[in-house]
């Protein structure tokens, strides 16, 4: 456990397993149920939360909703196309993108149009990123053989990977202009510039015994001084990180203390604090979040030990663990360094803000 500087608890009419910014003002939540239509929402943060400082009080403690659509698919991923209103969807059936609107003068947001996914993999779904440049670009594919980036506005392929591998993505990341970072579920990781032809730099995954693992990564920025950026975490609660400039060699691994593996390695999640070098949070095992500072690990590939970990999930609904809910997402605030946001699969969504009795994270 550990302490809160601050806590709010609200209840979604339904679960999310997308929580992404809309400048710091504001988060996209989407339903992900089959079958049935799902909710796209706009939330405003509550005042307080919004502001780059705690000035004075405010009675503003609920999230509130701005704007709202819905989509006839389940949503799985949901980004935002930086510096403009328009949000790019996926989830099941994977044979299309789906490109909506956050409209300036109602509350409402609406689709736009559609991307077709030229090869639909059944029960697989396109992971996507944004390139955003004067033309932003939509990088998509749920299989390495599949990723490519389209043109948004004019619906062109601008890149695609051209080869016949049909190794499985988990996460995509645009990291600049040019380049941009995969992780498969095997946990094999590359770096892509886009200017060339597909050469990814790349390590060939986790190595023998590790098939049965399911792994996602991030690449973090990090503020000051080289070291590790891409944080590698593995359904077995196994997490290494590694430096861009040497993918085959992690520069340290440890292992969270989870007590099974992840029930739904879908929903695995690392992320690096964007305001604190050397931390990082990882989701998707049980109904926590667990806080780390890869500073104090020994790099040997033991058990670490979390600095913080979120059990709010847990405990506010009074749950037997068998029944407890599962973190489905979480994400840092922007601006506000110790400040996460976590949902689950009983549509709760937490805002937190931890306090670290440690001299430094």
């Amino acid at each position: 456990g550990g302490e809160y500087q601050d806590f709010h608890a609200f209840d979604l009419s339904e679960a999310t397993r997308v929580l992404e910014w809309i400048d710091d003002k504001g988060v996209c939540v989407a339903g992900y149920e089959s079958l049935k239509k799902n909710e796209i929402l706009h939330l405003l943060l509550p005042l307080r939360l919004s502001v780059k400082e705690n000035q004075g009080l405010f009675p503003e403690r609920d999230f509130k909703v701005r704007h709202g659509g819905f989509s006839d698919t389940s949503v799985f991923d949901l980004k935002h196309v930086l510096d403009t209103r328009l949000l790019v969807t996926s989830g099941l059936p994977g044979c299309h993108l789906h490109v909506w609107q956050v409209t300036e003068d109602s509350d409402v947001i609406q689709a736009v149009s559609t991307i077709a996914v030229q090869e639909e993999e059944g029960s697989l779904w396109p992971r996507v990123a944004i390139f955003s440049s004067m033309a932003p670009g939509v990088l998509h594919g749920a299989r390495l053989r599949g990723l490519k980036v389209v043109d948004l506005e004019t619906q062109k392929t601008t890149y695609s990977s051209g080869v016949g591998d049909s190794e499985e993505l988990s996460s995509l990341q645009v990291l600049d202009a040019d380049t941009f970072a995969f992780c498969c579920a095997s946990g094999r990781l590359g770096l892509v510039d886009i200017r060339q032809k597909w050469a990814p730099s790349e390590n060939a995954g986790p190595g023998p015994g590790a098939a049965a693992r399911r792994w996602c990564a991030e690449v973090g920025g990090r503020r000051r001084g080289p070291g590790p950026s891409i944080a590698s975490l593995g359904s077995d609660g196994q997490l290494c990180l590694l430096d861009p400039r040497d993918l085959c060699h992690p520069v340290s691994s440890g292992r969270c203390p989870v007590s099974a593996p992840s029930p739904a390695p879908e929903l695995l999640r690392v992320t690096w604090a964007p305001g604190l070098d050397d931390c990082l949070a990882v989701s998707g095992f049980d109904g926590t979040v667990q806080v780390y500072d890869a500073t104090s690990w020994d790099g040997t590939g033991g058990q670490v030990e979390p600095v913080f970990t979120h059990r709010g999930h847990i405990f506010l609904e009074d749950n037997q663990t068998d029944t407890a809910p599962l973190v489905t997402t979480h994400t840092w605030h922007p601006h506000k360094p110790r400040t996460l946001l976590s949902a689950a699969s009983d549509a709760s969504l937490h805002v937190w803000d931890w306090v670290d009795h440690r001299a430094a994270c």
